[in-house]
């Protein structure tokens, strides 16, 4: 199974005004990322508006993303790897969308913890048992502040056992139990992934022996965030540290009012293609908008 590891883009949806997807915006931003070294990129993750997409706009998003990433890695010798998001709080949702992800040929599918139904440990190692049988390696996706239930080390160690497990990227915000996941299951099997979920503790977990980050601010700075988990990588964590405290305040700023919010409203201060989002989003606050012009300018972005 393929190691994962390195910087991956949480990609946004573009879209209009009126809401209708930017197709062309989201090639250009495939582009983007390409060009600037980043090492993976996921669509159809929280970032990218997912839970108000339709089948078929999610189905044109991976007819774009695709051909792309192939068509660059064979005339620049690279291998960026494509992880497409398949998580549901309905098990035969997920099952199904992993399977659309095997048919892409993505390298990994992004299984989120399911939401809101809030399962039992059981349920939750039943869904993951589910998914992984579908054959595509599988990433678990821990992010409690948005699903309501945190994957405990104990459940994830039962999880991690299953076939076609690949790792797990880590948002619950707790360093301490990230570095319980690498002494516990890492170090017993090198080859599960620890990737941050959270921009902002890329260089902690790195530190600790994590193997990369799914970014969201990569949307916008996909060159220095690359940058900044190969120097980890690397074990240059002096050089790491530098980029990590110039970026800390845009790390803050890129979840001051919500994600995708802030992210897509930066990334049209810049001119990259992001638009609108969709409800029950709306656009940042005139207070936030300040805080992400400002966090731009002061990290030289």
């Amino acid at each position: 199974m393929t190691k994962l590891h390195g910087a991956y883009t949480a990609m946004i949806t573009p879209m209009f005004s009126n809401g209708d997807i930017d197709y062309e915006g989201f090639r250009k931003n495939v582009l983007f990322q390409l060009e600037q070294g980043i090492d993976g990129l996921l669509p159809l993750g929280t970032s990218g508006e997912t839970p108000t997409l339709d089948e078929d706009e999610e189905q044109k998003l991976l007819e774009i993303i695709f051909p792309l990433v192939k068509e660059f890695n064979a005339k620049n010798g690279r291998d960026v790897k494509i992880m497409v998001g398949a998580g549901s709080n309905n098990t035969r949702d997920a099952v199904r969308y992993c399977q659309r992800a095997k048919e892409f040929g993505a390298d990994f599918a992004l299984v989120v913890t399911p939401y809101y139904n809030k399962p039992s440990d059981e349920g939750l190692y039943r869904h993951f048992e589910a998914v992984s049988k579908v054959g595509v390696p599988i990433v678990v996706y821990n992010i409690q502040g948005r699903t309501g239930k945190n994957i405990s080390t104990s459940l994830l160690q039962r999880i991690a056992k299953l076939p076609n497990i690949a790792g797990v990227k880590e948002a619950s915000g707790n360093i301490n139990q990230m570095m319980e996941v690498i002494e516990k299951i890492k170090l017993e099997n090198p080859d599960f992934s620890v990737m941050s979920g959270d921009d902002g503790l890329t260089l902690p977990l790195m530190a600790a022996g994590g193997d990369g980050i799914i970014s969201v601010v990569t949307n916008m700075i996909p060159g220095l965030m690359s940058e900044l988990a190969h120097l980890c990588e690397k074990g240059d964590f002096a050089g790491a540290r530098k980029i990590h405290y110039r970026l800390q305040p845009f790390f803050r700023a890129a979840f001051v009012d919500g994600n995708p919010t802030c992210i897509k409203y930066a990334m049209n201060v810049k001119g990259i293609p992001a638009g609108s989002v969709r409800l029950p989003l709306s656009e940042p606050t005139d207070s936030a908008k300040k805080i992400i012009e400002d966090a731009i300018k002061s990290c030289e972005l």
